[in-house]
């Protein structure tokens, strides 16, 4: 896919990491790679959504070891500060009595894990790559409730299917509509329609959040080894129109939740457009 690039103009005090990371041209390129530790083949056969004792025994016990450390150390690791809750005290409510989907920007590695400290929810499931699942991170990421997406049409029946259960036991979502990691990256990325169609198909609104950066300050620079801090930004929920076609619905939710994280972001003018398919 073609990508036109704008100039970046950002709101005035806005900080920019300066990180010595060479970013690809593509927007969609990994940077990061993951050494494999084992073999998982991702066919019909896959517990896409593991129903076993051991397997929900590990995720509850790792929950609560976010809930009590994690929720510590992300503020004090990284910085993260977590600002604009009271735009979703309205929709409290219908958010408890449905769920929702969220989406933020894909910018360091416990960023899925301040998602989940900005809302409180219990647990939370997120589709993830591949390569995820089979390197050294691939029990947290199971556990943390990693839902991993598969290539073939059958295997990917199995896949809808777990997002289905998830989602009708009222269980929130979460995506990164970047689809790949880039650390401090600030910019928002063009997105991956998956999100947008997943809010289509379940009728749940999309809470926009946007990742943006602060230069370290007194003992914030002590425990995040100078590197720039996080301020998750949370924004209003978007709901789907139910009125338009299934593809304009889609592409709508999109643009509306790019345009949403690129103010929340602090951003003037984006350099990336919102379509990323």
């Amino acid at each position: 896919m073609e990508y036109e690039k704008l100039e970046q103009i950002n709101e005035d005090g806005v900080f920019v990491p300066q990180i010595d990371i060479d970013y690809p041209t593509e927007p969609d390129k990994r940077i990061l790679s993951v050494v494999p530790e084992c073999e998982v083949v991702l066919d019909e056969n896959y517990p896409y959504l593991d129903k076993s004792f051991k397997f929900n025994f590990m995720m509850n016990l790792q929950y609560l070891g976010i809930f009590v450390l994690v929720f510590i150390l992300n503020p004090l690791k990284y910085g993260l500060k977590i600002k604009g809750k009271k735009n979703l005290k309205p929709y409290k409510k219908i958010l408890k009595k449905q769920g929702a989907i969220t989406v933020s920007n894909h910018v360091y590695r416990w960023d899925f894990l301040g998602v989940l400290q900005a809302v409180k929810y219990r647990k939370m499931y997120f589709p993830t790559l591949h390569d995820n699942v089979i390197g050294s991170d691939r029990f947290m990421v199971r556990y943390a409730g990693g839902i991993p997406l598969p290539e073939s049409f059958s295997a990917m029946k199995k896949f809808n299917e777990a997002l289905d259960e998830v989602v009708a036991k009222g269980h929130w979502l979460h995506v990164f509509p970047e689809s790949c990691r880039w650390d401090y990256y600030q910019p928002i990325r063009p997105f991956k329609r998956g999100a947008f169609t997943f809010a289509q198909k379940y009728n749940r609104p999309v809470i926009p959040m946007a990742y943006s950066y602060r230069d370290p300050k007194g003992l914030e620079k002590f425990f995040t080894g100078g590197k720039p801090c996080f301020t998750l930004n949370i924004g209003t929920p978007i709901f789907p129109d139910t009125s338009l076609s299934r593809k304009e619905c889609v592409s709508k939710l999109r643009s509306e939740c790019h345009k949403a994280m690129v103010e929340l972001a602090g951003i003037k003018q984006n350099c990336w457009q919102a379509e990323g398919d």
